[in-house]
């Protein structure tokens, strides 16, 4: 199984990215899937996920700005952040709990957002 995200960059603050992750492999189904993020000398901090039900969680500090959706026929979770912050900043991962015979979490390789004020 892989994860693959897309989408960072280099954006001015106020301004909008649309991340995406695509799991791909030997897959029956996925339970949730969501977004994690660190920032330099910071602990990986969970920013948003979602279950195949639709159930979302945001972390405080993106609520109202970040929208976390996926695509359950595409294998795919997207996360479209508005309003950026500068503390937006970090490499931002993308977390899959994928059931094939059992159940294992993965990650993908990570995809980096940068934020200029």
């Amino acid at each position: 199984v892989q994860l693959q995200a897309s989408g960072g960059g280099l954006v001015q603050a106020g301004g909008s990215l649309r991340l995406s992750c695509a799991a791909s492999g030997s897959i029956f189904t996925i339970n949730v899937m969501g977004w994690y993020r660190q920032a330099p000398g910071k602990q990986r901090e969970l920013v948003a996920d979602i279950t195949s039900g639709g159930t979302t969680y945001y972390a405080d500090s993106v609520k109202g700005r970040f929208t976390i959706s996926r695509d359950n026929a595409k294998n795919t979770v997207y996360l479209q952040m508005n309003s950026l912050k500068p503390e937006d900043t970090a490499v931002y991962y993308c977390n899959a709990e994928i059931i094939f015979v059992r159940s294992r979490e993965y990650w993908g390789q990570g995809t980096q957002v940068t934020v200029s004020s």
